[in-house]
């Protein structure tokens, strides 16, 4: 019986989730994730991609762009369960939306986004950074 029990324990250990784990910090994800993948969408029009390999660059940027949201939501990352969550989704939203027009190779489309990335970015800095956009 007590051999059963080990047996029962050890599995439930085995089958519990990996705790997540932030490597960086917020700022970082931020600079060093956020605004460049964010700069290929907003950007798009300066010099749009003509070849295979900038096409599946522009793929990548904007498929690292919609998980940064999901990173984002991260247990050790997430402000609360309510707006940061939102705010967090409409990342996801605006990047899957620019990885499904950059895969489609629509660049009409990539730009259309602007407004959306933008609305996404600057409801979450509303929300979450207290001195965005006030003058001092």
């Amino acid at each position: 019986m007590r051999t059963i029990g080990l047996i029962l324990l050890a599995g439930a250990a085995l089958a519990q989730d990996p705790a997540f784990q932030a490597v960086g910090t917020m700022s970082q994800l931020m600079v060093n994730i956020i605004y460049p993948t964010s700069d290929a969408i907003f950007y798009v029009d300066r010099t749009p991609p003509t070849n295979d390999v900038a096409w599946g660059a522009l793929q990548n940027q904007a498929l690292i762009l919609a998980e940064s949201g999901n990173l984002l939501m991260m247990p050790a990352r997430a402000r609360d369960q309510d707006k940061w969550m939102k705010d967090s989704k409409l990342l996801v939203d605006a990047g899957a939306a620019a990885f499904k027009a950059a895969k489609a190779r629509d660049l009409d489309g990539l730009m259309a986004l602007n407004g959306q990335l933008e609305a996404a970015c600057v409801t979450c800095h509303q929300d979450y950074r207290p001195t965005y956009r006030k003058r001092k």
